[in-house]
């Protein structure tokens, strides 16, 4: 009596995608439930309630994209052609901060998976927000994936504190831990967004659950130079030396880790997720792939998120790491098409720590397959003679549309190109309309150059309004001898080296943007402590008092990245750098507070001395009132209105005034 089982797929070419290769021509795969029974010669044995002629198609495992985040789908051609952390803090994380909530995941989730599923990817790593809703909506789709809980070092759209995070992720865990399409796991997100304790907790939390742990880990040059500078050593042992690889994990990009470092992911036995596209759209440069995989390490292909991608199309990927690795190395041999297919296959389960599941057509793991029609068009003619030419015409000829079937679990998603568990017009609509509520937030954004200051930076509006002058004093001992004398009362005093950064833009309106750097000095001249911040003004000036000026209320946000970052960020219209030398004194001088500056000019350079007073003021009587004594403070120091600069050091430096 022959066996029985659910399904017989026949008249097959099978690509197994086992450790040995193994395929059969014109052969079948017998399924049972959700997994396979059997493969080959071994299928044709078995009684099916249920037989379907392949019709010479191929038939192998359903792709593994090793890393995404698929919710940001709905992110797809938000901002391209930036660079990472312009792309990144400038546009993601606001949009994130203002539209990432449980619905807006779902949707985007689905919306990936139907475009995964119509690739051909059965398998795929996630990370991001709300992984609740990501695995819910996964799971109905009939999607398998690895769903990780972002931890972060700061609030994020699911959680107010990494406390919050850690705790998000142990719930989630809990919850869906021994689900048959779902496997949970925290993510801390990378080790310059976490802080020790973070990914030692992160670490612990995997281990204890016996589940992967999905990171990114070296995906630029900037963040293994920051390691190399501020820890003393590369990223990888860094995160070694805080636990991390006691876990299972899954590290996407290891773009720029040396022998050694890969040696220690091996070690470990961590999983890597090799991203072609986003790592060059991005900038990020070419992970060394076929070194590792000559050192062994599980290798697996990631698309990355569709915002920075832009799309799930794993045929396009793997072709991309099979040519990226031969045009680094000059070696056409490097990377070849089966290894390649075995990484978007095999290895991409095993670096996700998911092998005994999927990856490969073996009895006993799970029905995860498609069907790819390889006699299209482009496709034609094949050749039988060199066994390994169907593994270069998936990877080199054939294209996402070719995918006819695909089943996840031993269950059908897709069947003749038609979708069965998602809608895609009802996808397509409901996309569209949250992308008009994203362009209408970046729209409003855009019109001053404050809104975008908010959205990056936090600012805050720290002063109502200021009367101040500016001007050429005849020496700096006559200013210093009215600092030392009985005529003024120093409550503090400090000493600054400035560097400023000011940009300006077409509309003359948007006022100026400084960038500064102050290094604070002790007595000797020494840097004690440094900082950055950006200030924006408004219109120059409101109103003139002689030659005191009454200034509108100024802009402060933190400073947090490079003179770089926000030229791009904010695309100026011209730039102007000073460098200067400055001595700061906050003084009582006829019972009113001024704040005096004695600068010295660095760059561009000069022999003269300025001064500036000021004091912060509440109405019209009070700014006139402290103009007044303004001008007899400029007396003292030795200097007249006629000395005066009608407006800032910028100015000297643009050659014009604005007004």
């Amino acid at each position: 009596m022959r066996a029985t089982c659910d399904l017989v797929l026949t008249n097959a070419i099978v690509l197994t995608m086992d450790p040995r290769f193994t395929l059969h021509r014109s052969s079948a795969v017998a399924i049972t439930g959700d997994s396979i029974t059997a493969v080959g010669p071994d299928a044709l044995t078995y009684e099916a309630t249920e037989t379907i002629n392949c019709h010479g198609r191929v038939v192998m495992p359903g792709l593994v994209n090793a890393h995404t985040h698929v919710p940001m789908s709905l992110m797809r051609g938000l901002a391209d052609d930036l660079r990472l952390d312009v792309w990144l803090m400038g546009y993601m994380l606001p949009v994130e901060r203002e539209f990432v909530n449980p619905d807006f995941v779902r949707l985007g989730t689905r919306l990936g998976c139907a475009e995964m599923i119509r690739s051909g990817v059965t398998c795929f790593a996630d990370m991001y927000y709300f992984e609740d809703a990501i695995a819910g909506a996964t799971a109905e789709a009939g999607m398998r994936a690895l769903c990780a809980q972002t931890v972060l070092r700061f609030p994020t759209p699911d959680a107010t504190s990494f406390e919050d995070s850690l705790a998000r992720a142990r719930d989630f865990i809990e919850r869906w831990r021994g689900h048959p399409l779902i496997v949970p796991g925290p993510a801390p997100h990378a080790p310059y967004t976490c802080t020790p304790e973070i990914l030692r907790a992160c670490a612990e939390l995997a281990v204890e659950f016996d589940v992967p742990l999905h990171t990114h880990l070296s995906e630029t040059v900037q963040e293994v130079e920051d390691s190399r500078r501020v820890h003393g050593m590369p990223v990888v042992p860094w995160v070694k030396k805080q636990g991390l690889l006691d876990a299972k994990v899954l590290a996407a990009h290891c773009v720029h880790v040396d022998d050694g470092e890969m040696r220690q992911l091996k070690n470990f036995n961590a999983g890597v997720a090799h991203n072609p596209t986003s790592n060059l759209k991005l900038g990020a440069g070419i992970a060394p792939v076929a070194r590792m995989l000559e050192l062994g390490l599980h290798v697996g292909i990631g698309t990355d998120g569709p915002a920075s991608n832009n799309d799930f199309d794993m045929f396009e990927e793997t072709r991309l790491a099979a040519l990226l690795a031969k045009g680094t190395s000059g070696d056409p041999t490097a990377l070849p098409a089966r290894d390649a297919l075995s990484m978007a296959t095999r290895l991409g389960a095993c670096a996700m720590h998911m092998d005994h599941l999927t990856g490969s057509l073996e009895p006993g793991k799970r029905a995860d397959l498609i069907v790819v029609d390889v006699n299209t068009l482009h496709n034609v003619p094949s050749f039988d003679r060199d066994p390994n030419g169907i593994y270069a015409q998936i990877v080199y000829a054939s294209k996402s549309t070719d995918v006819v079937d695909v089943m996840c679990n031993g269950r059908w998603l897709m069947r003749d190109r038609t979708l069965l568990t998602l809608d895609e017009s009802e996808l397509r609509e409901a996309a569209q309309r949250e992308a008009k509520r994203v362009d209408a937030f970046l729209s409003s954004r855009e019109v001053s150059v404050l809104q975008k200051l908010v959205a990056v930076g936090g600012a805050v509006e720290q002063e109502s309004f200021e009367v101040q002058v500016k001007a050429r004093v005849p020496s700096e001992a006559q200013v210093l001898a009215v600092i030392q004398s009985k005529k003024v009362t120093v409550v503090r005093s400090s000493h600054y080296h400035q560097y400023d950064t000011y940009w300006s833009f077409d509309d003359p309106e948007q006022g100026w943007l400084r960038y500064r750097e102050d290094e604070f000095l002790d007595e000797a001249g020494n840097v004690t402590n440094a900082r950055a911040r950006l200030t924006l003004t408004g219109r120059t000036r409101e109103e003139e008092f002689g030659a005191v000026l009454l200034f509108r209320s100024r802009y402060y946000a933190p400073a947090t990245h490079s003179t770089r970052f926000y030229r791009e960020y904010f695309r100026p219209s011209a730039e102007h750098v000073i460098e200067k030398d400055r001595r700061r004194w906050l003084l009582v001088y006829r019972g009113v507070e001024f704040y005096v500056h004695l600068d010295r000019l660095m760059k561009p350079a000069s022999d003269d001395y300025f001064i500036e007073v000021k004091s912060r003021t509440w109405s019209r009587r009070d700014a006139e009132d402290k103009a007044s004594v303004i001008n007899e403070l400029l007396a003292l120091f030795g200097s007249s209105p006629d000395d005066t600069i009608s407006d800032g050091y910028v100015d000297l430096v643009a050659g014009g005034s604005r007004r």
